[in-house]
């Protein structure tokens, strides 16, 4: 019987034990700082025209990324060209005077790749991924689609049926809407404020257009090869002095930074029957390359920027006015702007707008916490860490540094730059970069639900700002 009892007590003290125990076991190790980005060891080469190669070799699987960028975008449209920059990256995907666009698909199909191309606002990038082994075709083939594209007018006609179709939709949704308007205040006159083009001009535009676009903006000048992954080196080196040597020179990039200012501005565009409103909220800021600009990223992601941000937490989990605000710093060529976007309940457009300036106001006047900045700091390097860690990954910070003229050490030390950030830098940039009257702020939604209180924000924002 004591016996018994006392295998019972026994049993019930490691039963009371057992959670502490496992939950000693699970809990998981404190995190500890992210390690700064290395950057594999790469060949740079320039030739005679100008042309010039990056080569990194990167990572055990036998596949290679390789993707060309050329310095034609957007931004070299004129006002009456918009989207032609597009639409001749489309054609560029139509085959060449070689090969027809069958042919180009089937043979980078044999190679275990597709060819992508990629237009934006500074640059057009032609780009593939295929097994190591084919690397140097590889390369010739990118040389054919990029030197001596087709252009055939007799799919010219299926494109911009396309591309009216996108429009068609893109223009009708709220979002675009505002952004295209927002941008449009925050870039008068520029490229890079004008999103869209109308259907006329689309319809306009004629294969001759095009080619002329192309003959402009497309040469050795202007371009870089990159190639990331397992490769041979002299092969690939090879293939590209032979398949880009006899590429034209062509014109230098164009440098057209735009020469804004900064001032209040403030529009509703009405779309009646709307139950949400969509705002967008920013003003330009400093672009990559100044010394606050990775401060500048921090502060961001701790105002609006990333899931656990102050503006989301409070419009979104406190409140419940919106379900997903995000925030962005967005670099362009020598420029970049800040911008708070969210769709919020119509009934709730003027108290959500006043919490977003809350939130800027409360930062400016308070630096984060040390614990608070540490998440942040921590989530930026461990996202910056795992965007790397692929071919593509590092092409794209290899291509942001190159048009952005950045030195390498912007990648090496970048978990570092963010680390360094101190409470009081937060409060300095949002003060220096953040500032309230010089925001332009863009509202579409029924202006007829929204109007008296949007109103009467506006008076308090300017009368508080003065």
């Amino acid at each position: 019987m004591t016996r018994t009892i006392l295998t019972s007590c026994l049993v019930v003290a490691m039963g009371l034990a057992l959670p502490v125990v496992l939950a000693e076991k699970q809990a998981p190790p404190e995190g500890g700082t992210p390690k700064d980005f290395k950057l594999p060891q790469k060949a740079v080469f320039k030739l005679d025209n100008g042309f010039s190669a990056t080569l990194v070799p990167y990572g055990m699987l036998p596949k290679v990324a390789i993707s060309v960028y050329v310095r034609s975008g957007n931004v070299n449209e004129s006002a009456n060209q918009v989207w032609l920059a597009d639409v001749t990256g489309d054609l560029l995907k139509e085959g060449t005077k070689s090969r027809t666009a069958q042919k180009v698909a089937e043979e980078i199909a044999g190679m275990g790749g597709t060819i992508a191309v990629t237009v934006g606002p500074d640059q057009t990038t032609i780009s593939t991924d295929v097994l190591s082994e084919f690397a140097p075709r590889a390369i010739e083939l990118l040389s054919d689609v990029c030197r001596n594209p087709l252009l055939p007018e007799s799919e010219l006609k299926r494109i911009k049926n396309d591309r009216l179709r996108q429009l068609s939709i893109t223009k009708t949704t709220p979002d675009s809407i505002t952004l295209e308007r927002f941008r449009q205040l925050l870039y008068p006159g520029h490229p890079y404020g004008r999103l869209f083009p109308t259907t006329e001009m689309l319809e306009g535009y004629t294969i001759q257009d095009v080619r002329d676009f192309y003959a402009k903006n497309f040469g050795a000048v202007r371009a870089r090869v990159y190639v990331c992954g397992q490769f041979e080196r002299s092969a690939v080196e090879q293939a590209i002095r032979k398949s880009f040597e006899g590429w034209d020179k062509g014109s230098d990039p164009v440098q057209n930074v735009p020469a804004t200012t900064a001032k209040r501005q403030f529009e509703v565009i009405d779309r009646p029957g709307s139950e949400q409103s969509t705002v967008y909220l920013g003003l330009p800021v400093i672009a990559p390359g100044s010394r606050d600009y990775i401060p500048l990223v921090v502060t961001n992601s701790l105002l609006g920027g990333s899931f656990g941000s102050r503006i989301t937490s409070n419009i979104r989990e406190q409140k419940g006015y919106t379900y997903s605000p995000y925030s962005s710093v967005s670099s362009r060529y020598r420029d970049a702007y800040w911008a708070q976007f969210a769709s919020i309940s119509t009934n709730v457009t003027a108290p959500a707008l006043t919490e977003i300036f809350h939130e800027i106001d409360r930062l400016q006047a308070e630096p984060p916490s040390v614990e608070e900045l540490k998440g942040i700091q921590n989530y930026l390097a461990g996202t910056f860490v795992l965007q790397n860690s692929s071919r593509t990954g590092i092409i794209s910070q290899l291509a942001f540094l190159a048009l952005h003229g950045l030195p390498d050490d912007y990648l090496t030390g970048y978990v570092k730059a963010v680390h360094s950030v101190k409470p009081e830098d937060v409060r300095r940039i949002a003060q220096t970069y953040l500032r309230d009257q010089d925001m332009t702020l863009v509202v579409t939604g029924d202006k007829s639900k929204m109007d008296t209180q949007v109103g009467e924000f506006v008076k308090k924002w300017e009368k508080g700002s003065d």
